[in-house]
């Protein structure tokens, strides 16, 4: 039975959650997140906790929107992808040079991902930044769409606060 908001009574939390593999199994939702090189969220996506990362990549490659450039037309997709030994498939390898994008990950079990360190560590700020907001740090909300909401939101804020320090606001 569903109560007027559409949600069923005593549940504590909505679709997009599973069990924490690092914390003892609660419920708790994932943020997925491409940036480019300066920080700026250009697709974000959620998931449930227990979901592989691999398998939010494609959805989040597609989110992409095209990207005004200040020579030539707009950018529909990046021409390189970095990322770490979690998205090291051979499908998704293969779906990437599909596209024309070239896959720079640490391969698994071979290589030290030490190497995408200076990448890596401007999807963590940016990480970082989305997680200084605290209504993502903790999902208080049932439903997905309202925690996607609040995410964009947070990455547009992400966005203006970037663009108003380099002063091209």
């Amino acid at each position: 039975m569903r109560n007027r908001f559409g949600q069923c009574p005593g549940g504590q939390r909505g679709p997009l959650t599973g069990p924490n593999p690092t914390d003892r199994g609660k419920l708790g939702s994932k943020i997925h997140l491409i940036c480019d090189r300066n920080g700026l969220p250009l697709s974000v996506g959620i998931s449930g906790a227990n979901l592989h990362d691999s398998q939010a990549l494609i959805p989040l490659m597609r989110g992409i929107p095209p990207v005004r450039s200040r020579f030539g037309p707009r950018r529909r997709r990046p021409a390189r992808l970095h990322a770490d030994k979690g998205y090291d498939f051979d499908h998704l390898r293969g779906w990437l040079r599909r596209r024309q994008i070239v896959p720079r990950s640490a391969r698994r079990g071979v290589e030290n991902s030490n190497r995408l360190g200076p990448h890596r560590w401007v999807v963590e700020r940016t990480m970082s930044w989305l997680n200084g907001c605290r209504r993502l740090h903790r999902r208080y909300e049932r439903k997905a769409s309202h925690f996607l909401a609040f995410v964009g939101i947070a990455s547009a804020l992400i966005c203006y606060r970037r663009l108003r320090r380099s002063g091209h606001s």
